[in-house]
């Protein structure tokens, strides 16, 4: 087990990761404008069972791989990138079409499944949130205590967890907001345009940022 005060640093050192806006938060937030509340929450889930499957690969020594592998590591950082980019664009070009979808119960009830997993990609090659665990996490493990891989599933949940809080906080404002501009069906097409486009840039942006060498 983890020691109650490394786990209280471990917790701080999360959350102040956490607050600064990364590649999941921007995405969560597109996703609010985009599509409303019930996607960023959806994406939120999504995200934090992404991020999970790194903790566990981390446990298993997968992490290290890809800390040590620029090649790896550039691989998966532009994987989601692209997949970034093309949901960005794919909510600029469906942007018309939101209203409809969003005054339609059954069309919101399967693109749930869509959002989740979409949100499950962006979670599972975050490059902030795979050097933390890769680089940071294995440093608060008590090797002393035994069962490290243990102790590293245990600290990932708690970095979940705090995430998963936050993350949906900036959904729910995020999504409030947008339901001013629902009134309006020009508004509406207005803040899906800038939802995609933030997805767009957040894409950009984690292309051309990271280790490099």
């Amino acid at each position: 087990m983890v020691p109650p005060d490394r786990l209280a640093v471990f917790a701080a050192a999360s959350f102040l990761l956490i607050i600064v806006p990364g590649p999941s938060v921007l995405f969560v937030i597109g996703r609010a404008l985009a599509q409303g509340r019930r996607a960023a929450l959806t994406t939120v889930a999504g995200n934090t069972v992404g991020a999970y499957v790194l903790v566990v690969a981390v446990a298993l020594g997968v992490g290290t791989v890809v800390e040590e592998s620029v090649i790896v590591f550039t691989a998966l950082k532009l994987c989601g990138a692209a997949y970034l980019i093309y949901l960005g664009i794919k909510a600029v070009r469906q942007r018309k079409s939101m209203l409809s979808a969003f005054r339609s119960p059954d069309g919101a009830a399967q693109g749930s499944r869509r959002t989740f997993w979409e949100g499950f990609a962006v979670g599972v090659t975050n490059p902030k949130t795979i050097v933390f665990f890769a680089a940071v996490l294995p440093q608060f493990v008590d090797r002393g205590e035994g069962d490290v891989a243990a102790q590293m599933l245990l600290l990932g949940l708690v970095f979940n967890l705090i995430a998963m809080v936050c993350d949906s906080v900036w959904g729910l404002v995020a999504g409030t907001t947008r339901d001013w501009f629902a009134r309006s069906p020009r508004r509406l097409s207005m803040v899906g345009g800038a939802g995609g486009l933030t997805m767009i840039g957040l894409g950009l942006g984690v292309a051309v940022t990271g280790r490099k060498d």
